[in-house]
């Protein structure tokens, strides 16, 4: 029985891995599907001081609330900053790690740094003036998402090359108005012997587009 810890992208929630949790669960596994604070049904608790450090306290806490060992954390998009920022802080309970179509920072990173091309809807804030409105393409669930989150760097003391398995999985069908912003960390990722890529025939949101193989590489990549 693996134990997976699931992260949503910006303006998500839990339910963005609704295709995926109740299949892990029916074949024995413990499964974690995360809402980030300020998000989706904890909207009502967006500040302008949630950020990224506040997000990757959620993860690290059902971690340790919940005794979990051997983690293996998901992280879909944004959610790929989280699960990196949480793996560094609490290495001693993550075994691998799965970016769905994320980021990958090193240290200094932030999404801002990271997607610098993309246009200027994650600059642009709403009535609050601290909230990142969801993208047109996003599901019709998705709410604002924390401005701080995306303005933060993350701090790392170390790289993922401690833990067993690195996995990537990039969606080949771009819906961002050119090319993919994950395009460039794919192919370079690719050619990383310390990686697993995958390239699947999807939009960005795999979970809704590609479910089944999604979960064949979820299941791959858990301890044995």
């Amino acid at each position: 029985m693996a134990t997976f810890v699931l992260v949503p992208g910006m303006c998500h929630g839990a339910w963005s891995f609704e295709t995926l949790t109740e299949p892990l669960r029916r074949l024995g596994h413990r499964v974690h599907a995360l809402t980030l604070t300020g998000v989706a049904e904890r909207a009502h608790l967006l500040t302008s001081t949630v950020n990224l450090d506040t997000h990757i306290e959620d993860v690290a806490g059902v971690l340790e609330a919940e005794d979990i060992e051997d983690a293996v954390l998901v992280g879909h998009s944004y959610g790929g900053m989280v699960i990196t920022g949480v793996a560094d802080r609490l290495p001693e309970r993550v075994d691998s790690l799965v970016f769905l179509d994320a980021l990958v920072p090193q240290d200094g990173d932030s999404v801002f740094a990271l997607l610098p091309a993309q246009p200027d809807w994650h600059r642009t804030v709403g009535e609050t003036g601290y909230a990142i409105p969801p993208l047109p393409f996003f599901d019709p669930r998705t709410t604002p998402h924390p401005l701080a989150s995306a303005l933060q760097r993350i701090r790392l003391t170390g790289d993922l090359s401690r833990f067993r398995s690195r996995t990537y999985v990039y969606a080949t069908e771009s819906e961002w108005g050119g090319e993919s912003p994950f395009t460039a960390l794919y192919e370079r990722l690719r050619t990383d012997p310390e990686w697993t890529t995958h390239a699947l025939s999807g939009k960005h949101n795999l979970m809704r587009d590609v479910p089944e193989a999604l979960l064949k590489i979820l299941l791959e990549s858990a301890p044995a």
